[in-house]
Formats: structure tokens, sequence, C-alpha cells
């Protein structure tokens, strides 16, 4: 199996990426540096498998096979799938950006030569959370890297990334895949039922990890249901507000169960790491270290709630899209292929118009939850939109 049968229906950017890995290959020494662009910015919407494309980029180059470099079977290959390959670095957050004193390291890591592999490779995911000083300190490192160091640089689309960066790299860009394609991948990966993986497929739009997590978990399916039965539970500001409260809960939920184990994990590792015992007193001298995982904790604990709200409005613009090509006659197949019942009645319910201004609403609510308008309020303006107007 190659490194590349998971990066599903990108076969121009999989040409693009293995002529590049086989062009290196083709010469010797400096020329074969020369050969290789050391700067890549891979782009596409969420789902698209921006990360899945990196990661086998990286390691096909890093593969020992002479004749397929990213078999998928030698070391290199193993162990850069894996993140566990001595010179493939895995960059990433889990806070809402990247602080600044995290790519500061990573600097001088890139100037090394490689220790085992062919490369050196930099894989940065989410290179968007990068505000402006923090991509100032990365430019140096990306506009003149030593010969045997690639930067791979993930993001949503080029203009997330800063201009002087983005200028330096060579950028391929990732489309949505077809449903079918993912659902193939699920049966062929984790022998899941043809007709679940499609409906997760679908649902998931073309999202491969997302998709794998309805088709394998029921409660997952079932949560999703429930979101999507929100807007005709809706007859007024007040039911607007409830359900406002209610995702914002559910959301605190699911990012606490994500994250509370780990971070109890974390905090009596430093604890042990420190000499000290849980619940006892701890000298001022090390409170400082406690007080910065708990920060970086609740960093992370806000992303993780911003992703699943997030998430949600990506599901509510499903239903209205699928409501809109309802209203419309459009002869293309529903994303929600469950809900047609559901789906029909809210669109003799509404004008062509009124859906749209409620996918606008949620496009709105998106974009202000991005800004770090507090949760609440984005969510509560969003739901009072979606109900009936007179």
């Amino acid at each position: 199996m190659s490194v590349w049968d998971e990066v599903v229906g990108q076969d121009e950017v999989v040409a693009t990426l293995r002529g590049a890995v086989l062009a290196s290959r083709q010469a010797d020494g400096d020329a074969a540096a020369r050969a290789m662009t050391h700067a890549w910015l891979i782009t596409g919407p969420p789902g698209s498998g921006r990360s899945v494309a990196a990661r086998a980029f990286a390691a096909a180059l890093q593969c020992t096979d002479p004749a397929e470099p990213g078999c998928g079977h030698c070391h290199g290959c193993t162990t850069a799938l894996a993140g566990t390959h001595a010179d493939v670095t895995l960059i990433g957050t889990e806070k809402v950006i990247f602080a600044i004193e995290e790519i500061r390291p990573l600097i001088s890591q890139a100037q090394r030569a490689p220790s085992q592999g062919r490369w050196r490779v930099m894989l940065m995911e989410d290179a968007d959370r990068m505000v402006e000083r923090t991509s100032n300190v990365l430019l140096k490192a990306v506009e003149e890297p030593p010969p045997r160091t690639v930067w791979l640089l993930c993001a949503p689309s080029p203009e997330d990334v800063l201009t002087t960066i983005r200028s330096r790299c060579r950028a391929v860009h990732l489309r949505v895949p077809d449903p079918r394609a993912v659902a193939d991948l699920l049966v062929r990966r984790d022998g899941l039922d043809p007709d679940v993986a499609l409906a997760a497929a679908r649902a998931a739009q073309s999202h491969v990890g997302l998709a794998r997590r309805l088709a394998r978990d029921p409660e997952a399916r079932a949560r999703r249901r429930r979101l999507l039965a929100v807007p005709a539970g809706i007859r007024g500001v007040g039911d607007a507000v409830l359900a406002a409260a209610d995702l914002i809960d559910t959301a605190a939920a699911d990012a606490k169960a994500a994250t509370e184990e780990r971070d109890a994990a974390e905090k009596a590792e430093l604890l042990r790491n420190l000499g000290a015992e849980a619940g006892t007193r701890l000298p001022p001298a090390l409170r400082g270290q406690v007080k910065q995982l708990e920060e970086d904790q609740k960093r992370r604990a806000t992303r993780a709630q911003r992703d699943v709200l997030d998430r949600a409005m990506v599901d509510l613009l499903s239903l209205y899209r699928d409501v809109l090509v309802v209203q419309l006659g459009a002869d293309v197949e529903l994303i929600n292929t469950d809900l047609g019942a559901e789906v029909r009645a809210l669109a003799g319910g509404s004008t062509p118009e009124q859906t749209v201004r409620r996918m606008d609403a949620v496009g709105v609510a998106r974009e202000r939850l991005a800004a770090n308008v507090a949760p609440l309020l984005a969510v509560e303006a969003m739901m009072v939109a979606l109900r009936p107007q007179g």
C-alpha cells in the first residue's frame, strides 16, 4: 500500500508531489537539493486532506525504496507517517494561535542536517494560526533554508498565510474529494458497511476523519441528528435563546470530555517531575510552572470548544443547503440523505430568500467566533435569526 493511497481524490496534487520527489531522486548531491522546492504551501478546505497529503509527501521524501518513493512499507515511510522519524518534525498547536515561543526553537532545529533520512522535513499543520509577528519569526527560516531542509505549511487557503511567506512557497491546492471516494477508503481501510460509509461521507461533506467517526460511532450520529432537529423547534426568541444555551453547554461538555483526562495526566506528571505531591501546597518557586500548564490547558479547552461549535455550524449550513436545493428544484444529491422529510418540511415553510438569510446568519456566527466574540452571544444571535419570519 503506497503512502499516497489515503490522499483521497487528489490525483493532480499527488502527481505534483510525486514528481518533486522523483526529480530530487534523479539528481545527485547538490543537484538533488537544487531540484527540490524547499518551502511548500499545501492548502484546501477543511477535510480535504491537507495534513494527510503533507505527511504522505514527508514519507515519500524519506522513503528508502529506490524504485518507488512512497512505498508505504520501508522504515522511512512507516516512521514518517507515525510521526516518529528523527528527521520529520510535526508542528501543531492545540491553542487558538501559535505562541511565538513555540516557533523560535524550530528555527535552530531546521538548520540541522538530517541525521538519518535524505531530508529534514518541517511539517506545520494549521499555519494559518500564526499572527503576523509569529510569522515574521518563521520568515527567515522559510526564505533561506539549508540545502537539505524542506518546509511543508498547511492552511485552508493561501490568503490565510502572511504574504511574505506565501510568496516564498510553492503552492498546491486540494479540493473537496467526492464522497464516494471517501466511502471507498472507509470500506477498504476500516471494513465499514458501504451504505453507512457513504451516508457518513456525505454528512461529513467528505471530511475523512469526521466521516470515520460518524460511521463508527452511533452516538455521534445521534448528536448530529439532534442538532439538525433544532431549527424546526425554534418558534420564537425564547426558543432561540434556550437552543443557544443548550448548544454552548453541549460544546463545553464535549470539549471537557476530550481534554479532562489528558489535563489531569499532564498535571500529575508535572508534579511528579517537580517532586511535589498532589494536594499539597507548592513552594512559590514551583507555582509558576503549574500555572503555566493550567493556562495552556485552558487555551486548549477554548480551542476544542470553538472547534465543536464551528463543526455544528457547518452541519447547520449543510441542512440549509439541502433546504435550498429542494426549494430551487436543483437536480443534485442532498448531503443529509437521512433527513429528507425534515428538509422538505423546512423547505415548504419558508422561501429561498429566507433560507439564504439563515445561511448568512450561520456564516456570520462563524466569523464572530473566529474573531473571539463570546460564544454565547454569537450563537444566540444566530439562533434568533433562524426563527420563522412572518
